[in-house]
């Protein structure tokens, strides 16, 4: 069953552009009301540029000083172009602090790409929507060394290949940036009209994902939500996907619903020069309900832990929930509470594999509602689960309930006090 969600009303704008680009304005989605929402942003530091023209926000970029604003007021911007950030320590943010009341619209773009972080550190972009792109709604050139960004509180929507996308750079890795309280939101599957790249001959219109980092080192992904992510036949990529040479990076109490991958840490395709796609990464706490590529797929992966997820997904196509693929030395899963298929061991190092007190063979009754991915435990949960050890690198769980005690239930979230359904 794919999650549906709730839309008070449909107002299709149909612009058809030299790809036969289809831009739609159906409402977005809420956010949970039970997962917390992004704190606000403090205010302003330094100089800041208020904007509210396309010409003045191009403009900005070009004029802001290191440290600086750029603060953009309430409206919907048709952008030309692709806009490029290259100073250090800038702000992109909407004045109001709340995403829907400021849209960056690739509509009429001559571009594929629309927002970029190039040659600089310290760059946030928060509280804002950017929609309809071909490519990627947010490009971080790393390769062009680009460190410590944060994307925060942004609706990303209707992009048909990366809501946010890093590029190759063995050389100058992409260090401590973090992705979080953000809404990745495709509101139908990829057809072969959104992309021109994208056809029978190259990926059959499955190329679409929501995150894609490669060489990223220490990046936070958390608190995002993720809906209907997905290719034209069902095999896009996942949610989040990192890979090349990535190290110590926590992916931690996201939701994802109805994508066609859920957390893929590596690719089976792996160039001579990398030598494994993850390293000493913790992925815990995340809610994954249907994704038949798999909930979570690990591929050339070291030392990597899994812990407390809950993952629905009893009619998966593929049989697939938590699956290792190739060489995984060093791999941990532990304390994951599946509905749906067991873990699978695809893997040369599968026999070193720890998995230890896994659930799998959950129940719909044991969630609060599955159709919407609300994956907190019920009280039938409560009473026919049997707390495991906690497991050291989870000590919290989805809602920050602390797990205090030594015990633990499975999955990702603590049914205790007032963080219940």
């Amino acid at each position: 069953m794919r999650y549906r969600p709730k839309i008070r009303y449909f107002c299709f704008i149909f612009i058809f552009w030299a790809v036969g680009f289809t831009p739609f304005a159906a409402e977005t989605p809420d956010w949970p009301s039970w997962l917390p929402e992004a704190p606000p942003l403090p205010e302003p530091e330094g100089p800041v540029i208020d904007v509210a023209t396309v010409d003045e926000l191009f403009q900005a970029a070009e004029d802001v000083a290191p440290g600086g604003t750029i603060r953009i007021a309430d409206g919907h911007y048709m952008m030309p172009r692709y806009f490029e950030i290259t100073t250090d320590s800038v702000t992109l943010r909407s004045a109001s602090g709340d995403p829907r009341t400021v849209i960056l619209d690739g509509a009429e773009s001559r571009h594929g790409e629309l927002v970029g972080i190039t040659a600089c550190s310290g760059v946030t972009i928060a509280g804002v929507t950017v929609q309809n792109v071909t490519f990627n709604a947010i490009k971080i050139n790393n390769n062009r060394d680009v460190q410590d960004v944060t994307i925060y509180n942004c609706i990303i929507r209707n992009v048909w290949q990366r809501g946010v996308k890093s590029v190759r750079s063995p050389d100058i890795p992409s260090h401590n940036g973090e992705i979080a309280y953000n809404l990745f939101y495709n509101e139908r599957p990829k057809r072969f009209e959104d992309d021109p790249t994208d056809t029978e001959d190259t990926f059959g219109g499955d190329y679409v994902g929501a995150i894609d980092l490669m060489d990223a080192v220490g990046w936070r992904i958390h608190h995002n939500v993720f809906v209907g992510v997905a290719g034209r036949t069902g095999c896009g990529r996942g949610a989040v996907f990192i890979w090349h040479d990535s190290r110590d990076c926590v992916i931690e109490s996201n939701v994802v619903v109805d994508c066609d991958g859920g957390i893929n840490l590596g690719n089976p395709h792996k160039p001579g020069d990398v030598d494994m796609h993850c390293r000493g990464f913790v992925a815990r706490n995340n809610m994954i309900a249907r994704a038949p590529m798999g909930a979570i797929t690990a591929v050339y992966t070291e030392d990597c832990t899994v812990a407390h997820h809950t993952i629905y997904d009893a009619d998966n196509r593929w049989g697939r929930s938590i699956r290792l693929v190739r060489g995984n030395p060093g791999f941990r899963a532990e304390n994951n509470l599946i509905a749906g298929h067991p873990i699978r061991l695809e893997d040369v190092n599968g026999d070193t594999a720890v998995l230890e007190n896994n659930v799998e063979d959950a129940v719909s009754a044991w969630f609060a509602d599955t159709a919407a991915g609300d994956l907190r435990l019920t009280e039938a949960a409560r009473a026919a689960l049997t707390p495991a050890p906690v497991v050291e690198a989870a000590p919290a769980d989805i809602l920050g309930v602390e797990r205090a005690d030594g015990t633990a239930f499975p999955g990702a979230h603590e049914p205790e006090g007032d963080s219940g359904p």
